[in-house]
C-alpha cells in the first residue's frame, strides 16, 4: 500500500472542533508513558472551551496537515517565534506529519526574520525537538487544575538574517 501525500494549509475556523478532538486523542493515546491520567485529563481540558481554543488557533499562524482530506495534525506559530502547539493524530504518529509541520513552522519563522525559535516541549515531544536541533534551556512545572505538568523550554537558532 502506498502512502498518500501529506498537504498543509492554513487553519480555518471550521477546523476547531476536529482539531480539539485531535488534541484530546493525541494526549490520551501518545503521552501515557510520560504523564499519568490526572495530568492527561488536566492537559486535555485546555480545549474544553472550544471558542477560546479556536481563538488561540486563529491568533497564531496555524497550519493544518491533511492526508486524504482529513486533518491529521496541526502546528501554531505564535509571534513568529514560538511553537505554541504541535499535535498529531495518534494514527498518524511516526509518519512524518510532525516533521512536515515543524519544517513549515521553522521555514515561515525564518522567512519572517526570526533568528531563534522556541518551544515548551512536553516530555513526550522532547526527543523529537532535540533531534531537530533544539537545545533545552529550562525545566518547567506548569500548574493545571489540581496537578502539575512538566515540560522543557527549548530553542533553536534558525540562521543568519535580521529580526529576533
Amino acid at each position: 500500500m502506498t502512502a498518500t501525500k501529506l498537504s498543509l494549509r492554513p487553519y480555518l475556523p471550521a477546523d476547531a472542533p476536529v482539531l480539539a478532538a485531535l488534541f484530546r486523542a493525541s494526549i490520551a493515546d501518545l503521552t501515557g508513558e510520560d504523564y499519568d491520567e490526572e495530568q492527561q485529563e488536566a492537559w486535555s481540558a485546555a480545549v474544553d472551551d472550544e471558542d477560546a481554543f479556536a481563538a488561540r488557533l486563529a491568533g497564531a499562524l496555524t497550519l493544518v496537515a491533511l492526508r486524504d482530506g482529513a486533518q491529521v495534525g496541526f502546528v501554531s506559530l505564535k509571534d513568529n517565534a514560538h511553537i505554541d502547539l504541535l499535535y498529531v493524530a495518534p494514527d498518524a504518529a511516526g509518519t512524518g506529519v510532525a516533521r512536515a509541520l515543524c519544517d513549515a513552522a521553522e521555514t515561515l519563522a525564518k522567512g519572517r526574520g526570526t533568528l531563534k525559535l522556541t518551544v515548551d516541549a512536553s516530555d513526550t515531544a522532547l526527543g523529537f525537538f532535540q533531534h531537530r536541533g533544539y537545545e533545552a534551556h529550562r525545566r518547567n512545572m506548569v500548574p493545571l487544575a489540581d496537578t502539575w505538568l512538566g515540560n522543557t523550554s527549548m530553542a533553536k537558532t534558525l540562521g543568519e538574517g535580521t529580526g529576533r
